[in-house]
């Protein structure tokens, strides 16, 4: 593009594990795509995380061959992991605005992103279960039903570092003779590579070993149930329910049980659960709402912020169809840990 020339939107997926900042025109084409580390505001602080984005905004601009000159863009679409209540949202707003990239901006949680990239005009439930979980619904007339999503004290259960949790705390007490046997431990010694669970223990008590690899353990869980395994099993089997039951409440606060609706889902460890926990899904979404069409996302949840940027500018379907087509063309493979670590 041109000197003085600007993108028609900046798209921001601020995860806990990964940022994904996009440049795409009026017309849907990508200028530039950056990926940076994560730099969610409650990991690492709202100073280093606004640092962060805008060094990776420019560094997404002068890749686009634009003038780093702000605005480089007409509207920014920012959807970030940890703005989940509306007055970090308000904080996070107010600093966006002042970093000066564009024109107007918008922030707003990252599971709109997810739902907006699962679906063609954004209506719906999505549900995200990365290294924690989360859900938004939006329905027709503009209503939106989402949870806090703070964790335990908010009522939550889910996300890849508890089911890894869950994963090693049934495989501590097969060992010790607390819990039933479970294959979970010869499972999760062959992971680490010890003979003794004691010694896993005491390297992340003592950060031999980062506790960030505990998220890691999700696919082992998945493999463990799919061979049998009871206790795996029941681990499994109450990540489907509160995935069900985000959705179902969704869309019965929503009013939208009777209609054929999208129920989006994504992040890493539902990327990575398998057809049969999928469909275990979607059967207990059916029990309540035999409309909904559920599926996996299969695209960066920044092309859905990138799309909500397109929205708000006025683009056409057009712009959607090659927004999405680039993405499908070239699919952003990513390592199995980053994606489950990815959303929520």
């Amino acid at each position: 593009m041109g000197e003085g020339m600007k993108a028609a939107v900046l798209a921001i997926d601020g995860g806990n594990s990964k940022t994904d900042v996009l440049l795409v025109d009026e017309e849907g084409t990508v200028l530039a795509h950056v990926r940076g580390p994560g730099a969610s505001p409650q990991n690492i602080g709202l100073r280093p995380s606004l640092e962060a984005f805008d060094r990776m905004a420019g560094e997404a601009a002068a890749k686009a061959g634009l003038s780093t000159a702000k605005p480089f863009a007409r509207h920014t679409a920012a959807y970030l992991a940890g703005a989940d209540l509306p007055r970090e949202e308000e904080v996070l707003q107010r600093e966006f605005d002042r970093l000066g990239w564009s024109d107007s901006s918008v922030v707003a949680n990252d599971t709109f992103a997810l739902l907006r990239s699962g679906t063609t005009d954004g209506v719906g439930v999505a549900v995200v279960c990365g290294a924690g979980i989360n859900c938004v619904g939006v329905a027709r007339d503009g209503r939106v039903h989402r949870f806090p999503a703070l964790g335990r004290i908010s009522g939550d259960w889910g996300g890849g570092s508890q089911l890894g949790g869950e994963a090693l705390w049934w495989a501590v007490r097969a060992a010790d003779g607390r819990g039933p046997d479970t294959a979970l431990l010869p499972a999760l010694l062959a992971h680490f590579g010890m003979d003794d669970i004691q010694d896993v223990v005491a390297g992340l008590h003592f950060e031999e070993i980062s506790g960030e690899v505990v998220h890691e353990l999700c696919p082992l869980l998945f493999r463990v149930a799919a061979e049998g395994d009871r206790v795996a099993g029941e681990v499994v089997r109450r990540l489907v329910e509160e995935v069900t039951v985000l959705a179902t409440v969704s869309l019965r606060r929503l009013d939208l049980l009777g209609e054929r609706v999208d129920v989006v889902l994504g992040g890493g460890v539902l990327a990575n659960a398998g057809a049969e926990v999928i469909g275990e899904i979607t059967a207990g979404c059916h029990e309540v709402a035999p409309l909904a069409e559920v599926h996996v996302v299969d695209l960066p949840p920044v092309v859905g912020a990138a799309l909500l940027g397109l929205d708000a500018i006025g683009a056409g379907q057009a712009a959607e169809l090659r927004l999405r087509t680039h993405y499908v063309a070239e699919p952003q493979a990513e390592p199995v840990e980053q994606q489950l670590a990815a959303g929520g």
